[in-house]
């Protein structure tokens, strides 16, 4: 346990008490809510189904390690380390290193504004998530049955320009409530109830999905390896882009998230936990959506939107008990859109707090009202606005936090940041892996991603 709040120093040298969490449980689940989103639900068990169950698993895993043991580490760290969100931080940076502040400053905008355009596209997602919940609970959607035209017109006037205003509302004012509450009041406590609950749900679903006939088609497929396709270098490209994207790392959330940690914490362990959880919870809806949609005797041929609001809302109809089937689904997956919804907004409210020097219920309210006015804007483009973002800012912010933590202040920096709290010091591993390749494969996402149309 710590005490709330930790110690920063202000723009005219006077300490400011800052919230932070209380527990270690509270910052692991919040940073595990924070990973887990979208990409875990409508992405992976595409991917997994599409370059064929362990096939793709096994460079997956591998990734994770990889950028567990780096990325997660260095942001966790570099956000403790400075007490600051990416403004700060790389500001910190360069003028320990060069002196020269506002050049880390205006650098550390990038990823801020990077966060806040990602969270105002998953404001519009977690709109639909919201009504597709309700319409699960009152049997809207088991009344459509089988009936493609009606479940496809569903979400095509809900996913339409100005379609879904009032969900969408509802989204942002409830994320906006979470967060006026503060670090330990909001956002520790709403994840210390939604991570467990969407890990219970969805072992769950898992065990109910397994006793339906047919299922185990698709438990044959996920543990299916085919060799010969890890040669396949497109293979290697999208499951280090799916590790990358779903560890979150973006030189953001997790180092807003690592600034209202203590000293006295294990940054090494805490890591360690978020990227195993997250992987655990990708894999519980492979496992869920993979054999549900063989048992529905559908073939799963679609990631994103289509697979969750049309595809899966058919197996379900189709399934014995499908309504609470689909009541549970939703449930779970409203709870890992918040917990990211959260997150993302984060950067940009402490941005406000530390710049105009306003409390958290009014930095809230300016960064909730834009958010909203925006995502109903964009709710006809949505798509293509995430994906421009997620291509390029998120990779160039995640590059951006590892050069500044491993090349701008160097190995001294970064092994005192990460040894803090730790029961032993991190091995000499750590920040030639750093630096000579989570570096590169940051740009490698980058520009991947821009050749190939999104990795993650």
């Amino acid at each position: 346990m710590r005490k709330k709040g930790t110690k920063a120093m202000g723009n005219n040298g006077i300490e400011l008490e800052r919230d932070g969490f209380k527990s270690r449980t509270g910052f692991i689940l919040a940073c595990i809510g924070s990973a887990v989103g979208m990409g875990n639900i409508w992405r992976f068990p595409y991917m997994v189904s599409a370059w064929g169950g362990m096939t793709f698993l096994i460079p997956y895993v591998l990734f994770v390690i990889l950028i567990g043991s780096t990325g997660v580490i260095e942001e966790m760290a570099l956000g403790r380390a400075t007490k600051g969100g990416p403004i700060k931080a790389f500001g910190d940076c360069m003028q320990m290193r060069t002196g020269k502040r506002k050049a880390g400053e205006a650098i550390g905008f990038i990823p801020v504004l990077g966060s806040l355009a990602l969270a105002m596209g998953y404001t519009v997602v977690v709109g639909w998530i919201f009504k597709y919940t309700y319409l699960a609970f009152s049997g809207k959607l088991s009344a459509m049955g089988n009936d493609m035209s009606a479940i496809g017109g569903m979400f095509g006037s809900t996913a339409s320009t100005f379609g879904n205003n009032m969900w969408l509302i509802i989204a942002m004012v409830v994320t906006a409530v979470i967060m006026a509450l503060g670090i330990a009041g909001g956002i520790e406590k709403a994840n210390k109830v939604m991570m467990p609950l969407l890990f219970i749900m969805f072992v769950g679903l898992g065990i109910y999905i397994f006793t339906l006939p047919g299922s185990s088609a698709g438990y044959k497929y996920i543990f299916t390896l085919n060799p010969k396709e890890l040669l396949d270098i497109k293979l290697w490209i999208y499951a280090f882009g799916q590790a990358f994207f779903s560890l979150s790392i973006a030189g953001n959330g997790t180092v807003i998230y690592g600034s209202y940690l203590s000293d006295k914490e294990n940054i090494v362990s805490s890591a360690r936990n978020v990227a195993v959880f997250d992987t655990i919870a990708a894999l519980l809806a492979a496992f869920v959506i993979i054999p549900g949609m063989a048992a529905g005797g559908a073939e799963l041929s679609s990631g994103g939107p289509g697979l969750m609001f049309i595809y899966l809302v058919n197996v379900f109809n189709g399934m014995p008990g499908g309504k609470i089937v689909g009541i549970v689904f939703y449930v779970c997956v409203l709870f890992a859109g918040m917990s990211s919804l959260v997150n993302l907004y984060e950067a940009p409210v402490a941005t406000i707090q530390e710049k105009l020097k306003l409390n958290r219920v009014a930095s809230v309210g300016i960064i909730a009202v834009a958010g909203c006015v925006v995502s109903l804007v964009i709710q006809g483009i949505v798509s293509g606005w995430m994906d421009a973002v997620s291509i390029y800012i998120c990779p160039l912010g995640a590059m951006l936090a590892a050069i500044m933590f491993f090349w701008v202040e160097g190995k001294k920096f970064a092994v005192d940041a990460v040894n803090a709290g730790a029961d032993k010091p991190i091995g000499k591993w750590f920040v030639p892996l750093g630096k000579y390749v989570l570096v590169p494969l940051a740009l490698v996402a980058l520009i991947a991603g821009a050749l190939l149309g999104g990795i993650g």
